[in-house]
């Protein structure tokens, strides 16, 4: 049987959340296998559009007729921390709903040469857009010690960083790392440390907290009054991004109160962190780590 492209944490929650209008203006902005695109598309009728963003083009070729044939739907292929620039070029001024998705898709760690995973030996790759220039090798390959122990610190909160850091420093210097097998030899025989200096090599490679920042950013301006955005996470470092801005409505989180001490915010939260069922995660163990949050902009 074959493994599913990607399937979609906590998808009815995400699509209530959302209340989609037949006639709004949508985007998904991680289409990734098009689970949450599909379901906003069937509840489009007249003057309903969706933008379904993804800086991988292979989830755009393993998507169906179901959406290249459809006149409400408009495939972006960039990253969505562009997505400002894209909303200017369609000529699109404001949105009824913004979703998105940051789990990284099972294709991703499923897809040996795409190095997202110590399952495989593999390229130490881990880029989500394949036409970027650096790849995870690079970084291992050319940061000093001390970036990094910043990168296995910052993103993955891990204690020992420095001592893993140097353990890179002093193995590349007798050759290039450039298998994920190599990598995870020197992480040593603990799953979560490398599981967790993977992501943090991942989120590096990326620069995914940069991009989500950005396109924090631009959402607000984008939802028109009354709009909702809808953002899964799965880590702390993006949870965090995300729980502040949405309460303070700006990236750095500072809350600013009016002369009666009311809280000065452009969103009503809706969802605070929702997580998924025992049910679904017993379906979809990807969605353990999920969490959802809803804000609607006043």
């Amino acid at each position: 049987m074959d493994t599913p492209y990607h399937i979609p944490a906590l998808l009815n929650e995400t699509l209530a959340g959302l209340a989609v209008r037949s006639d709004g203006t949508y985007v998904d902005l991680t289409f990734g296998g098009g689970g949450h695109s599909r379901a906003i598309l069937q509840q489009l009728g007249e003057g309903g559009r969706l933008y379904s963003f993804d800086q991988d083009l292979d989830a755009y070729h393993h998507a169906g007729e179901e959406f290249r044939g459809n006149s409400h739907w408009q495939f972006v292929h960039s990253n969505f921390r562009y997505l400002s620039n894209f909303m200017d070029y369609y000529g699109v001024t404001a949105v009824d709903g913004i979703l998105a998705d940051l789990g990284v898709s099972f294709h991703h760690f499923d897809d040996p040469e795409r190095g997202f995973s110590f399952r495989f030996d593999a390229p130490l790759d881990m880029r989500m857009n394949r036409r970027a220039g650096r790849t995870a090798a690079d970084v291992v390959n050319s940061y000093s010690e001390a970036q990094l122990a910043d990168v296995l610190y910052l993103y993955g909160e891990l204690r020992n960083a420095r001592v893993l850091a140097r353990r890179i420093v002093q193995a590349r210097s007798s050759a290039p790392i450039l298998r994920t097998t190599q990598l995870a030899e020197l992480l040593g025989n603990d799953k979560h440390t490398q599981t967790v200096a993977f992501q943090a090599l991942r989120i590096e490679v990326n620069d995914e907290l940069g991009a989500l920042r950005e396109m924090l950013t631009s959402s607000l301006r984008l939802l028109r009054p009354g709009g909702r955005i809808a953002i899964l996470t799965y880590h702390s470092l993006e949870d965090r991004i995300v729980k502040n801005f949405l309460r303070a409505g700006n990236i750095e989180g500072v809350i600013e109160k009016d002369f009666y001490g009311n809280i000065l915010t452009p969103f009503r939260l809706l969802e605070k962190g929702l997580t998924a069922s025992a049910e679904e995660v017993a379906a979809n163990p990807r969605s353990r780590s999920a969490k959802l949050r809803v804000a609607q902009k006043i």
